[in-house]
């Protein structure tokens, strides 16, 4: 039987989190994790193809091998380009600076 890992699905909504924590045999991608996890079901806007993932607040690809317990990250895509926010901003602030 292989070894087994203890690790954790997070995904994190604006107004709650979901924390999934399971036992999956050493060596298995991270997708594998994710799917076993049963997250997907859960939460059926997840979409692998488009969510980026991460271990601990570090992106990395499904295919990634996981070798020791860990917490996979599954993130949401950004509503809005943080560049294109800051520039809206300054631009606010120097209009307001002008009157």
């Amino acid at each position: 039987m292989p070894d087994q890992i203890q690790i954790e699905v997070v995904y994190a909504l604006p107004m709650r989190q979901t924390t999934l924590t399971l036992k999956i045999n050493t060596g298995s991608s991270v997708e594998d994790a994710i799917r076993e996890s049963g997250i997907l079901a859960r939460h059926p806007e997840i979409d692998l193809a488009v969510n980026k993932v991460g271990l601990f607040g570090r992106a990395v690809a499904l295919s990634t091998r996981l070798e020791r317990p860990t917490r996979i990250e599954i993130y949401r895509p950004l509503l809005a380009d943080p560049k294109e926010i800051r520039r809206q901003r300054a631009e606010k602030a120097k209009l307001q600076s002008l009157k």
